[in-house]
């Protein structure tokens, strides 16, 4: 089978980008022979530095075998036709000249291709949870829990993302040349709406959030909140423990429904000065309108995508370049979704350098509003420590992989931010 130009810049593409992300594993994987921070000290000792140094060697190596797997999967499926053979199946199965059985059609074809990828992919997720995971202390997964979650998230995708799917698909069968500007909307809509319903409906189907019991640590989190003038109704603990013994903290959602969560694996390793210095952390980027912003760049990201999305939906350069006789919007969408891949590279990269400022600037709101940056400082370390941080990422692996700043780039700023306050 000949290639025509558009496959030769998708494969081109799609090998450029797995040769660039594994030269920065490559590299961040030689930072491991530097020694550990000098700030670390009673934080890491030796034994867990080298086992951080170990825990990223592991999770690399096994991305190079799930990318490689993954990446050769999918050209073996392409270049045998697999594409044109599942729309000539789909094409059988769904039999009709309305637009309705395009759309149908479309539903299908993509819910085989997800559904496939989804049971590629399970060994994988079995391994990182139950062997990598497990060989580092944090796994707290039992098979029960991990069936259990991976059943709701299919039952989740078709009842949430099925609709969805065949909305996208009607606007496009249906609404001419402005198809793009009508799924903006609709998915800007669904963005929005999603920012109520996950923290409502959907978390509880996985975790359980029991409000943060009386006592020091709600005094003083509602004290700090008073006195920042952040409205502060509902602060929870999520069993985290219940997967992970990793810890974190999040927002999650807006206005009444907005929830401030903090895995109990968090509660029992920090204080309670760390502790709000965290969610001042959390709180900052709230202040400073960073979840606004980046909301709102989403939104304008999905409106670059279904523009550029209509330019091609329906090429027949695109539909020959994965070998289909006939073009069809529902697998212009997918093909679309490949030949997109450098350009969400770009913009993921973007993404991240905002991310990473933004996480900056809240570190310097909660050091700054606390007038306590050691206890900031102290969680980070003791969050880096307990979650096996790398200590000294590749530059290069940062800037394709981080949303938050290496852990000493933010001690440093976080000092920085102290030393002018203080002068």
């Amino acid at each position: 089978m000949s290639l025509n130009p558009v496959a030769v810049i998708i494969l081109l593409a799609l090998l450029i980008d797995a040769a660039v992300h594994a030269a920065a594993d490559i590299l961040n994987l030689r930072q491991a022979e530097k020694p550990m921070p000098k700030a670390f000290e009673g934080y890491y000792d030796p034994d867990r530095y080298r086992m951080s140094m170990a825990y990223a060697t592991a999770n690399t190596r096994f991305s190079w075998v799930s990318t490689a797997f993954h990446l050769a999967l999918f050209l073996g499926f392409w270049f045998a036709g697999g594409f044109a053979v599942l729309d000539q199946w789909v094409r059988e199965f769904v039999v009709g000249d309305t637009a309705g059985c395009e759309v149908l059609r479309g539903v299908v074809f993509i819910g085989v291709l997800g559904l496939a990828k989804a049971l590629v992919s399970l060994p994988f997720s079995v391994y990182s949870t139950f062997v990598i995971e497990s060989r580092f202390g944090f796994n707290k997964t039992t098979l029960w829990v991990f069936v259990s979650d991976k059943v709701k998230q299919f039952f989740l995708a078709v009842a949430i993302g099925g609709p969805l799917l065949a909305g996208i698909l009607a606007f496009f069968v249906y609404a001419g040349s402005l198809a793009w500007l009508y799924c903006w909307i609709a998915v800007a809509l669904f963005m929005l709406v999603m920012q109520f319903v996950v923290p409502t409906w959907i978390m509880p189907l996985f975790n359980r959030f029991e409000p943060l019991a009386p006592g020091p640590l709600k005094s003083a989190i509602y004290e700090y909140a008073r006195k920042i003038k952040f409205p502060v109704k509902n602060i929870y603990v999520m069993d985290g423990s219940k997967r992970s013994g990793k810890s974190n903290a999040f927002f999650a959602g807006f206005g009444r429904h907005r929830k401030i969560v903090l895995f109990d694996t968090l509660v029992e390793n920090h204080t309670v000065e760390e502790l709000v210095a965290v969610l001042a952390h959390e709180m900052g980027h709230y202040k400073k309108r960073h979840v606004f912003w980046m909301l709102g760049a989403a939104v304008a990201q999905a409106g670059l995508l279904f523009y550029l999305l209509s330019l091609f939906i329906t090429s027949p350069m695109l539909a020959e370049a994965f070998f289909l006789e006939q073009a069809s919007v529902y697998a212009g969408l997918v093909f679309f979704a490949i030949l997109y891949s450098p350009i969400d590279m770009v913009i993921s990269l973007i993404f991240q350098a905002v991310s990473r400022r933004n996480e900056h600037a809240a570190d310097g709101f909660a050091a700054e509003t606390t007038r306590n940056p050691g206890a900031m400082k102290t969680a980070l370390k003791k969050l880096a420590s307990h979650n096996l941080a790398n200590l000294h990422p590749h530059w290069f692996y940062v800037l394709l992989n981080y949303s938050h700043p290496p852990i000493t780039d933010r001690l440093e700023a976080i000092d920085r931010c102290a030393a002018g306050e203080s002068s």
